[in-house]
């Protein structure tokens, strides 16, 4: 349903909210989300465009989001790239259906509809903080507090690449 521009733009997008707030450079993004580096280029200069993050040139430079984590909403992400196309009127440009959606649209509608609420009331925060066994963007899981006592999970890259 969602493209793989829409795809990448997210896993960037939650790759770079787990690293805030140090700057991450092209090579480093693709690296650790698995993406071509030339179109991962392509995608973070439409979320650059849209205001969802920024660079900084520079020995030091790379990309930050503009917003903290717990103010950006998967929806700003999808629609700085590729918005949610809702069904206004016929798609076929039926003139007797006009805005009055036959079954099939409408029902693809409400789907539209529940995908855009859904992204609309999540954030990147909730993303990283979410208590499944499996860190966003990382091969390992998870290490459970009762496992090793007092021990949190991390998402930093050490953490990741160890």
């Amino acid at each position: 349903m969602l493209s793989q521009t829409t795809e990448y733009a997210l896993r960037a997008a939650v790759f770079l909210a787990a690293h805030r707030p140090d700057p991450q450079t092209n090579v480093e993004i693709a690296r650790h989300t698995r993406m071509p580096p030339a179109y991962l280029a392509k995608v973070l200069h439409g979320l650059a465009r849209a205001g969802v993050v920024t660079s900084q040139r520079g020995v030091n430079g790379g990309f930050v989001l503009a917003k903290p984590n717990d103010e950006l909403t998967l929806l700003e992400i999808v629609t700085a790239v590729e918005p949610i196309e809702r069904i206004g009127s016929c798609p076929l440009g039926i003139a007797a259906h006009g805005a009055n959606l036959c079954p099939l649209h409408s029902k693809l509608d409400r789907a539209l509809a529940l995908v855009e609420e859904a992204f609309r009331d999540s954030t990147l925060a909730e993303i990283l903080e979410d208590p499944s066994p499996s860190i966003p963007l990382c091969p390992f899981p998870r290490i459970a507090p009762s496992a090793r006592e007092g021990e949190e999970f991390s998402t930093s890259r050490d953490d990741a690449e160890s």
